[in-house]
């Protein structure tokens, strides 16, 4: 569950199709990596984006910092539909670490080239609040922050 300054979005998770970014998102999420983090890309009708370290409001400990890798690909046939949620990387395809976005639209472009790894299963309403969010380019002008994130297994 990430909760945000405009409410909470529940995140189903796909360990089927992507087992090491299943793991890696809910160990950073267990360990707080993610709290205190800003989602610093809202780019409406495409995506929301956040896990970006540099949007964090503390510094990591040493044992966050630990944690943190890249992670090789895990392309799937989950296809980049709203509320989506895949993992963010550079130009490398093994270069995905902490940084995710929530699809808004569809990206079938994204589709085989981004690893797939969840699905917003209740919050859409905050992610189009987040999509609405006034911006600079894709950045938001206010701070629209994750304040926690809570890991609940079923």
């Amino acid at each position: 569950m990430l909760v945000t300054g405009l409410g909470e979005i529940a995140i189903e998770f796909l360990p089927a199709v992507a087992p090491n970014h299943v793991r890696n998102f809910l160990r950073l999420a267990e360990i707080g990596v993610y709290d205190g983090m800003a989602f610093h890309r809202v780019s409406p009708g495409f995506v929301i984006q956040s896990g970006y370290l540099p949007s964090r409001r503390q510094p990591l400990t040493e044992r966050q910092t630990r944690w943190i890798r890249s992670l090789e690909p895990e392309f799937n046939d989950t296809r980049h539909l709203k509320g989506v949620v895949s993992m963010a990387r550079g130009d490398d395809p093994a270069s995905a670490s902490t940084s995710f976005f929530i699809v808004t639209g569809e990206a079938a472009a994204l589709d085989g080239v981004y690893t797939a790894f969840g699905r917003v299963v209740s919050g859409l309403e905050v992610v189009e609040a987040i999509e609405r969010v006034e911006r600079r380019g894709e950045e938001p002008v206010e701070r629209v922050e994750i304040t926690k994130v809570r890991v609940e297994r079923r």
